[in-house]
């Protein structure tokens, strides 16, 4: 039943979801389980977290990193590739010490883009936006429709020009919306696919380099 699930959402999806994903997207989820440790072995264990950053930066394979407020946070890689990215991620001593719950996804920009800037630029804060993809075999058949209302919407709301990025993780977990400025929430979900319960939404604010998203402001 899930294979035939996942096949009728990848048909459903093909005609927007088409491209083919250059960057793959990395959650870095915060842990309620993990373990305690004394605040020296965390301490060291972030240094050689942020050193290993600084490491794959200048290797050309991570393109960008930044901390959501409260924990967590996100890489996005020069690669599509599930398992290069896995061998990449199992250098960094924190991630290998499970202190983040690890998500990742084909990532494929419609606004903005990736680039990589400069270790000591300006760190801004964003609104970070997870749209979750929540088919199942009752709201499945919906979801072509859905999925277009919910892009309809999405141009609306670029139009604002607050949008700083927004991309998909095609066939695989909704997507990311990401705006400038305090977001009125409501906004986000006066979106009409809401209603047909094919995505939940998460709000978060995300520090990262200027210009990250190739964004010229």
């Amino acid at each position: 039943m899930r294979t035939a699930l996942l096949l009728t959402f990848s048909i459903i999806c093909f005609t927007t979801w088409a491209q083919k994903p250059q960057y793959t997207f990395v959650f870095l989820n915060t842990r309620t389980d993990k373990a305690e440790l004394p605040k020296e072995e965390v301490d060291q264990l972030m240094k050689l977290h942020l050193n290993n950053i600084e490491k794959l930066a200048q290797e050309g394979k991570l393109l960008v990193a930044g901390p959501f407020e409260g924990g967590g946070g996100i890489f996005i890689f020069n690669s599509a590739s599930s398992d290069t990215v896995k061998q990449w991620l199992s250098t960094d001593p924190a991630v290998k010490a499970n202190r983040w719950r690890i998500e990742m996804f084909p990532y494929l920009p419609r606004v903005g883009s990736v680039c990589v800037v400069d270790p000591n630029v300006e760190m801004v804060t964003y609104t970070f936006i997870r749209y979750i993809s929540t088919i199942t075999k009752f709201n499945v058949q919906k979801a072509g429709e859905t999925f277009k209302k919910h892009d309809d919407y999405l141009k609306q709301i670029v139009k604002t020009g607050n949008v700083i990025a927004e991309g998909i993780f095609p066939n695989r977990d909704g997507g990311i919306l990401i705006m400038k400025g305090e977001v009125d929430q409501s906004l986000i979900e006066a979106d009409p696919s809401m209603t047909d319960t094919v995505f939940s939404i998460e709000f978060k604010k995300l520090w990262v380099g200027k210009g990250s998203f190739c964004e010229s402001e």
